[in-house]
This record gives C-alpha cells, sequence and structure tokens, in this order.
C-alpha cells in the first residue's frame, strides 16, 4: 500500500491486522468529532440545475434552521454547512449539503421539515 502518511493509525491497524486499536482509535475521534454512534446526524441536500440557486437554497434553510436551533433551546445541536457537496455536480444538478449534528436532530427536521425538494438522510453511511 502506497501513503503519504504511513504512521497514521488506520494505515498503522491495516498493515498489522489489527482491528481492534482501530476500532479503539475510530472510537476516539468519532467522540471528540461529536460523530456518530455518539450523536445523531442528519444531512441535508439540496439540488438545482442552477449553482446560485442551489447554493442559495442552502444558505436559506441553514438560516433559519440555525434561528429555530438557538429559539427553541437545541443546544446541544450543531449545523456543519451548509457546504457544496464533495461531488458537487452530478447529472447536470449542482448540490449542496448541510449537517445537523445532535441528540436529537430528527425532532428539528420533523417540526420544521425543509420541503420536497430536499433528500433528508438520518445517520447516513456516507457523507458525500
Amino acid at each position: 500500500m502506497q501513503t503519504f502518511n504511513p504512521d497514521h493509525y488506520v494505515i498503522q491497524a491495516a498493515s498489522q491486522h489489527n482491528y481492534q486499536d482501530f476500532y479503539q482509535q475510530e472510537l476516539e475521534h468519532r467522540r471528540d468529532l461529536r460523530y456518530p454512534p455518539f450523536v445523531k446526524l442528519i444531512r441535508l441536500e439540496i439540488r438545482a440545475v442552477d449553482a446560485k440557486a442551489a447554493e442559495a437554497a442552502a444558505r436559506a434553510y441553514a438560516s433559519t434552521l440555525q434561528g429555530w436551533i438557538k429559539s427553541e433551546g437545541y443546544r446541544a445541536t450543531h449545523l456543519v454547512g451548509p457546504v457544496p457537496a464533495y461531488f458537487t455536480r452530478i447529472r447536470g444538478e449542482f448540490r449542496w449539503q448541510i449537517l445537523i449534528k445532535g441528540p436529537d436532530p430528527v425532532r428539528l427536521v420533523r417540526e420544521h421539515p425543509p420541503g420536497q425538494e430536499w433528500i433528508v438522510e438520518v445517520d447516513p453511511p456516507v457523507i458525500l
């Protein structure tokens, strides 16, 4: 295996077939970064043919969400984004996403649904 970072814990664990070390390190990182299984995660994605329209919709909903988070006392809930999705354009559509991290982001989204044009994933396996 080639890598620019041979001392990284993932590479070290894989090279030694040491899944226990990988598991422990990964859990520590997930706890520190507030990722599942320590918090719930929702990924919201908006797509549009026009790049500016996708960005505007993502920014507007994120701003609205942030207002609800503050006004309704979701102290442990945080937004990541809005940001362009890793694969920004697929099949001619531009993609923007928002991550909601917290103990119960599902309740927030149920109380304030984003609209039919949004793709909502609860505890997504991939955030690309």
